[in-house]
């Protein structure tokens, strides 16, 4: 860096040392993927606890890096397995030995863990849950917002963080979608994820789908009517009806709750300011979207008083994730980011 004469100023970056990775259930490859990659990128080593539920693939992915990495004369040992419930995780968040803590999980246990890593005056990457929304304008592209808003709130039934669980729609279109959304629900193939026609299956746990029931039933006594679904299906395995609720104030308590299954809350607005405070209302700030063909309305969307999320989309839905691009959210989803730009400072520490 440009310093004075006889003088050098030198910025240096080195590994931090050990990553902990806490990840979930639902992507439980790609989300330690991306975490030990730029980790070992940077030069750390791994220690890995992957969901309970999910134990097998996690054994059988480090089996396979710690094979690479053997095979390049490199000890396997730098990418390292735990296997665990709370009290292992627990224990990762509260050992000094632990440089960096990368959780990936729901807000409720991602304070926890940040407590307990602030705590030990540790260093913290926290992904955690959103209340995603979709916003479809009255010049919106319905060809477009339909499938869009389909594959967002009814993709793996619903069990993803940026899942959309919110779709202001102007009361222009409001009906029109309703109806058409409807129908298109009616078409999805459920059935054995392992069929490679299906395209809806389960929810995780029997857990999973007493929730589903508990939030339907919410939703209707604050004044919500279930247009499709809102059932569990009789059939063997956890699988409940992807289910549309209308009718509902902006505000209520369930609309401001993440739950984690396929229940998408639709919601009328008239003006763009309103529903641009609507997005923001909710306690995390993950993803979300707008539909429009307006530059203007696009810009304010993009700008400091449009969405306060962490990935802000413009005719695309709320799921998915663009590895290349930062990807993580504002407030109770964390603040992390894994992936992007500049998140490999992270995973490392800063010598001047």
């Amino acid at each position: 860096l440009p310093s004075g004469p006889g003088h050098a100023l030198i910025e240096q970056w080195n590994p931090v040392g050990l990553v902990g990775i806490i990840t979930a259930f639902n992507f439980p490859v790609a989300v330690y993927g991306w975490n030990s990659a730029i980790a070992m990128i940077c030069g750390n080593a791994c220690l890995w606890k992957g969901a309970p539920t999910t134990s097998l693939i996690s054994v059988a992915v480090t089996k396979i890096i710690a094979k690479v990495l053997e095979d390049n004369k490199v000890p396997g040992a730098i990418c390292s397995l735990v296997c665990g419930g709370a009290d292992i995780g627990t224990a990762m968040a509260r050992d000094e030995r632990m440089d960096l803590l990368s959780f990936t999980g729901s807000t409720k246990v991602g304070k926890q863990v940040a407590l307990m890593v602030q705590e030990r005056f540790g260093r913290s990457l926290l992904e955690l849950g959103g209340n995603n929304a979709i916003i479809v304008f009255e010049d919106a592209d319905l060809n477009l917002v339909i499938p869009s808003a389909l594959f967002a709130a009814v993709g793996t039934a619903g069990q993803r963080c940026t899942t959309a669980r919110r779709l202001f729609l102007h009361e222009s279109v409001h009906d029109e979608v309703v109806s058409k959304l409807a129908k298109a629900y009616a078409q999805v193939r459920i059935g054995d994820p392992w069929d490679s026609d299906t395209l809806y299956g389960p929810l995780h746990t029997k857990e999973a789908v007493k929730m589903f029931l508990d939030a339907v039933e919410q939703a209707k006594q604050q004044g919500g009517s279930v247009v499709y679904g809102g059932k569990v299906i009789n059939r063997p395995g956890n699988y409940v009806e992807p289910t549309i609720v209308t009718g509902l104030p902006h505000n209520a308590p369930i609309v401001h709750t993440e739950t984690f299954a396929p229940i998408l809350y639709v919601l009328k607005f008239k003006e763009e300011e309103e529903v641009f405070a609507w997005n923001n209302e909710v306690k995390q700030g993950l993803s979300s979207s707008i539909f429009t063909k307006d530059l203007g309305r696009i810009f304010r969307w993009l700008g400091p008083k449009g969405s306060d999320c962490g990935i802000v989309n413009v005719n695309i839905p709320t799921s998915g994730a663009e590895i290349g691009g930062a990807f993580g959210g504002e407030k109770h989803t964390g603040g992390g980011r894994e992936s992007g730009s500049d998140s490999w400072k992270l995973y490392m520490r800063r010598s001047t």
